[in-house]
């Protein structure tokens, strides 16, 4: 077993969740440098776009970058007056499964990494945080591993945010997509659970925070699958600056919790707008686009509930290619963040083109 393999044993064993966060210098080779993506991208036309994937429109491909770097650890765009920040935090190299994906074998999932440009030899998941700023206020999007994960991971407290120009004590918001700990570990402290951002309001999904801080809930699982459970009854419920959002309600000024629920029992993304223009923040609604997005009905072994994530997915797409908004995705690798087309039976990727 390869020293990463045992890694995720560890954390499946000590979480319950099978997240980990292993990075490596072929992994962080095929990220995006955000500065320069005008200058390193090409456009595919829109009839060879449509003769490969089934598009009506161009189709950006973004060229892999040598290393991880300042350039390529952020990136900004605007929709609407929401100006907006992804953070590259890590990525995870996991080993191909037969069970990772119940309805696709091992041979499918490298096939379409493959076609996608990327490395069949392992699974890469990154993470990548969403940040907004309206008028001097900035919300952050969950909060990254925190470093507890993986050696390797963590980057978003340790140097992207500040590679990005946010100062980490000006974070007024952080709004909560669901309780896996590559989202929520970045809250609280590894040896003490102490709060990393105190003075930031704490935003949860209503439905999410009475899952996992049911007393009930330890007693269905299993010993090895409680320490997750455990550890968010021993900090949530004790923060003074916790606020829960129901589905439909504003978890914070001008930004609407949606029930995407699935993938944990809670799971809630968040719509932003401005004018005509819409920012969806997914969370966990798809994993990595080139397996997930183009075949929405493959169910991943991290979904909690797989036919309800798929539901949750597929309503997510079909609105998106409606109305054109831009969606973000935590594992969606740099840029993070882009619009979705129609692609066959399943959906397509264009990314943003940072400012």
């Amino acid at each position: 077993m390869r020293p990463a393999d045992r890694l995720c044993l560890s954390i499946v064993r000590e979480t319950g969740c099978p997240y980990g966060a292993i990075a490596s210098k072929s992994a962080l080779s095929r990220e995006t440098p955000m500065q320069s993506i005008s200058r390193r991208s090409f456009v595919i036309s829109a009839a060879a776009a449509g003769a490969a994937f089934g598009l009506d429109g161009p189709l950006e491909f973004i060229r892999p970058a040598r290393a991880q770097t300042a350039s390529n650890s952020f990136a900004k765009f605007k929709v609407g007056d929401w100006n907006v920040t992804t953070v590259y935090d890590g990525i995870w190299e996991k080993a191909h499964d037969p069970g990772f994906i119940k309805n696709a074998s091992v041979d499918d999932t490298k096939a379409e990494l493959r076609n996608a440009g990327m490395t069949d030899a392992f699974v890469p998941v990154p993470f990548t945080v969403t940040l907004v700023e309206k008028d001097g206020k900035i919300v952050m999007f969950d909060a990254g591993t925190g470093g507890q994960l993986s050696p390797k991971a963590g980057l978003l407290a340790k140097q992207n945010l500040k590679a990005a120009g946010i100062d980490a004590d000006k974070i007024s918001t952080i709004v909560v997509t669901h309780f896996h700990p590559d989202h929520i570990f970045g809250l609280m402290a590894k040896d003490t659970n102490a709060q990393i951002f105190p003075n930031a309001e704490i935003v949860v999904p209503a439905g999410e925070y009475k899952y996992w801080t049911d007393p009930a809930l330890l007693t269905t699982l299993p010993a090895a699958r409680q320490g997750l459970v455990k550890r968010v009854q021993a900090t949530m419920p004790s923060w003074k600056n916790l606020k829960q959002v129901a589905d439909g309600a504003e978890a914070t000024a001008g930004i609407r919790a949606l029930n995407t629920n699935g993938h944990t029992p809670g799971h809630t993304s968040y719509e932003l707008a401005s004018g005509s223009a819409k920012l969806i923040v997914t969370g966990d609604v798809t994993n990595i686009p080139a397996l997930f997005m183009k075949h929405p009905g493959w169910h991943a072994a991290f979904d909690q509930d797989a036919a309800l994530a798929e539901k949750s997915r597929k309503a997510v797409f079909s609105q998106a290619v409606s109305d054109g908004s831009t969606l973000t995705g935590y594992h969606w690798g740099m840029p993070g963040a882009g619009t979705i087309k129609k692609d066959g039976d399943g959906y397509a990727l264009v990314p943003v083109t940072p400012a």
